[in-house]
This record gives C-alpha cells, structure tokens and sequence, in this order.
C-alpha cells in the first residue's frame, strides 16, 4: 500500500481477488476496532442488512459507492469499491454523525407530531366539556383522538369496577390485532397490568419494552410480539384524589413515549378527569331529583375527634380545596368553645393551622389528610350538611340520580373511615339562588372562585372583618395585590350577574 493511503484520513483496505484482506491503513483500523489483514472480507464487520460490499466483489468491474449501517461496528460507512490490478481498494468513510443528526431531527419531528395530536386530544375533550359534557362523550373523544391516528397502534379506556381493582373496558380504537384481547382477558381475571397499577398509584406508567417487561403477564408479552407492538404507555384519569379510570397507549415502536410526550399525556389525564367530574357536577346541579347518602364518618375522623375531644358539637359551614392537597374547612360551634376546638385541632400533626375567625365563632381549620370532604367533589357528589358530635356525627351527601352510586359508595368507604348509615332518593325543586349560583359559576374563573370562597369563609367581608387581605392571600399562597385583583374580578361579575338578571343594569 502507497504510504501516502496510510497516512490518508480516511479508511484504505486493499482486498485481493480472492476477497481476503491484505493490507489496511491506520484510520481503517481505527473504524474497524484493529487491524483486519489476513481476514477474509465475508468474516469481517463489515457486513451490513444488505451486504452490498460483497455483492459488489461478484458482481461489478467498475466502482461503486453506497452508504450502510454496519451493526458489527455500529456505524454509518460510506463505502467505495475500485478494482485496481487485478486487486480491489476499499475506501471507509465515517458518516455516522450526519445519520445521527438527521436520525434525530427525524425523531424530534415526530415528536413534535405525536405531542401536537396529545394536545389536540385534550382540546377537543374541553370542548365537549363545553358543549355536551357526558362521560361517554369524553371517552368516545379520547379513543377517536388517540386511537384513529398513524402514531399509536390502539387505545382503549378503562375504568375501575365496584369494589375491586378490577377495570372494565369502555372504549377502544386503532388496530388491536391479538394484543387487546390478551389485555381483556388478563384484566377480567384479574391480574397486575400496568393499567391497574396506574389506577392504584394515580401515577403514569410507562413501558420502554413490553417484551422486556416482566411486569406484564406472559400472555400480553406474546401477543404483543405477534403484532409488532412494543412499548405502552398508562395514564389514570385524575382529578383531585378520585381516579376515574385509566387510558391505555400501545405503540410499534421500543421506547415510543418520550419525556415531553409523557407530561403531555398525564395533563391530558388531568383535563379528562376534571371534565369527567365536571359533567357529574353539573348534572347534579340541573337534576330535579337526587340520591341522598348520609355517612357516618369514625371515631378515628379528625373533626370527630376534636368534638370529642373537647366535648362540642361542630357544623361544617363550607370547605375550600387548594392544589397542595390540602383542605381548609370552616366549622361553626353550635354547643363549645371556638378557642377550644382551634387549640384542639392544632395539636394534630394533619392540621397546618387552625385559628378563630373574628367575633363570629367560625373555626378555619387546614387539613392535610386525605378526607372524603375532599373526594366527594371529584366524584361527582355535593355535601348538603356535615355535623360533628362526641358519639352521633354524620356527613350527607347529594349525587345526581344517573350516577353510579354504589361504585361511588363503594370507593368512599373503601378508602376511608366511614360506614353508610341510609339512602334515599329525594326530590329537589329549582330554585332562583340555585340557578343563579349555576350562571355565576359560569363567569368565574376557578381563580376566582377559589378567592371570593376563600375569603367569604375567612369572614374577610364582615365588620370587623376576620382576616385581613394579607392572611387570606397567605392562605392561597399569592400576593396581597394578586388577591385583590381576583376578589374585584370576581365581585364586578358578581354584581352583573346579579343586575343583568334582573333587568336593572345601567338604572
């Protein structure tokens, strides 16, 4: 070999007829991982898919050049074959970094593509939030949006059964072939699936590899390699601490959901499941009739406790859920000191704080432990009235005449310290206030509610008042002007809401 090829910053190998390897330069060895003289070509790494290097040795006399990915040395060559004297110089080019670059652009496009169609998702879920908010509205939603596109192979929606973790399925879309099945199958039993797991956990679960997965019950695994489907993805349906149900994603390829695409997804999760609850509410709300439950919570419930504690009997007045979880409830002493019961309270390591409102009495107390005054919300229910007594304490609760009580039911008891003590289907008349309530909602901001609620129960509009702006904006944990700014949002709405409906506005 000419010194000058051994010197030369590309591969040199010089092949003879007989397709043994007689000579290389400095920079093949390098590319090849040392030094190949003496090795026939065939028993090389260089051998791609196609194998077109040895296909040019038998079928060319003139040069040839060709671009492949060599999975012996996990690179990008270009590859030129010259018959030279009877012998044959084969020149090596790197060029992996330029099918890396274009392999990732490739990628963040189609990432791009599959978060664009996340995001679409949850546009049209808000939208039939708007228009015609039915559970199965929301759900045939998802499955058309997720599952009738190229980027997935299936979807299918889940949700939990009554008093198990079981799921039953509610919608699916896309190309199941044998995998959804084996799925059906498995979750009937049932068994552990990552659906399951996120429904249990409220946590996303993904999936890089199903084949890998020893997670996943052998059956799945099989039938997953039968249709080429590789990865999944499980997203629970959330809203506040109720699971709604789940949202199962499966892709062709291994490790199909990046980080963005999976943040994207538990948001789409989030707004599924809020608009779930949104519907269940607002079919509460426009039902002449409702099931009314009353649970009595136990001994071991934190209100119940510091009634008996101190030996008082509390009505609940109001409760404002913040986003850390967290519950302010604003109880009002019918028979006890409001001074006793706030010192109670603060001794229990699950309240942040609880203190005396002004002169009214009212105790706001702060809890953070997970309580069914919170969860009824994001079931679906409303809390007519709440008492709490040293030995007869007793929640009630409305829930729209359509829902799924018992699953309801089931779910509460399950998950806390309650025994159901009677329910009964009752009638409800429409009322103005209620009906007003209903088109002011409609104005308000979540911000906004969340402020003039906080504020009403903290006695901030009462003379004197019981908070200041400063404590009710350390509540909220924004800034005093922040707060004022919602309050007088809020209360300008207030106001039209209230004159616009009764024709007074500009009198």
């Amino acid at each position: 070999m000419d010194d000058r090829l051994h010197a030369a910053p590309i591969g040199v190998l010089t092949v003879s007829s007989e397709g043994v390897i007689s000579h290389s330069n400095e920079t093949a060895q390098e590319l090849l991982g040392g030094d190949p003289s003496g090795s026939p070509v065939a028993e090389s790494d260089l051998r791609s898919v196609e194998d077109s290097l040895l296909a040019a040795f038998e079928e060319s006399t003139d040069e040839v050049t060709f671009e492949e990915y060599y999975p012996g040395l996990e690179r990008w060559l270009s590859v030129t074959v010259t018959p030279v004297d009877g012998n044959v110089t084969v020149y090596l080019r790197d060029v992996s970094r330029r099918y890396r670059a274009r392999q990732t652009v490739e990628t963040l496009r189609s990432e791009r593509r599959r978060t664009a169609a996340i995001d679409e998702t949850r546009s049209e879920v808000v939208a039939e939030l708007v228009s015609s908010p039915s559970r199965e509205e929301i759900e045939r939603t998802l499955a058309r949006e997720l599952g009738e596109r190229d980027l997935w192979s299936f979807v299918w929606i889940g949700e939990r059964t009554d008093g198990t973790a079981g799921l039953d399925v509610r919608a699916v879309a896309g190309e199941t072939g044998d995998t959804f099945p084996a799925v059906r199958e498995t979750i009937e039993r049932p068994a552990t699936t990552p659906e399951e797991r996120a429904v249990e956990q409220q946590q996303i679960q993904v999936v890089r590899s199903i084949a890998d997965e020893d997670g996943i019950p052998e059956t799945i695994r099989l039938a997953a390699f039968s249709d080429g489907v590789q990865s999944m993805l499980s997203v629970p349906l959330t809203y506040g601490s109720a699971v709604h149900g789940v949202v199962g994603v499966y892709a062709d390829r291994v490790d199909a959901f990046s980080e963005r695409e999976r943040t994207s997804f538990e948001t789409l999760g989030t707004v599924a499941g809020f608009a779930v609850t949104a519907g269940r509410n607002r079919d509460l709300l426009l039902s002449d009739t409702v099931t009314e439950v009353t649970f009595e919570p136990g001994a071991d419930a934190l209100l119940v406790a510091v009634a008996r504690e101190v030996d008082a009997t509390m009505a609940l007045t109001g409760t404002v859920p913040h986003e850390s979880d967290a519950l302010l409830c604003y109880v009002t002493p019918t028979d006890g000191d409001p001074d006793d019961i706030a010192a109670a309270a603060s001794n229990n390591p699950d309240v942040g704080h609880a203190r005396v409102l002004g002169d009214s009495g009212t105790v706001e107390i702060e809890l953070h432990r997970a309580t069914p005054l919170i969860e009824v919300s994001s079931l679906g229910g409303t809390i007519r009235r709440a008492t709490y007594e040293p030995d007869d304490s007793q929640i009630v609760v409305e829930f729209p005449p359509d829902s799924d009580t018992r699953r309801i039911v089931t779910s509460l008891t399950r998950e806390h310290d309650l025994d159901v003590r009677s329910k009964r289907e009752r009638e409800r008349g429409a009322t103005t206030a209620r009906e007003f309530r209903d088109g002011l909602a409609e104005r308000l901001t979540e911000r906004q509610k969340t402020a003039l609620r906080t504020a009403y129960f903290a006695d901030y509009f009462e003379t004197p008042r019981g908070s200041t702006a400063e404590e009710v904006a350390d509540l909220l944990d924004i800034t005093g002007s922040t707060l004022l700014y919602h309050l007088r949002a809020g209360q300008r709405k207030l106001l039209s809401a209230f004159f616009d409906g009764v024709g007074d506005r500009g009198e």
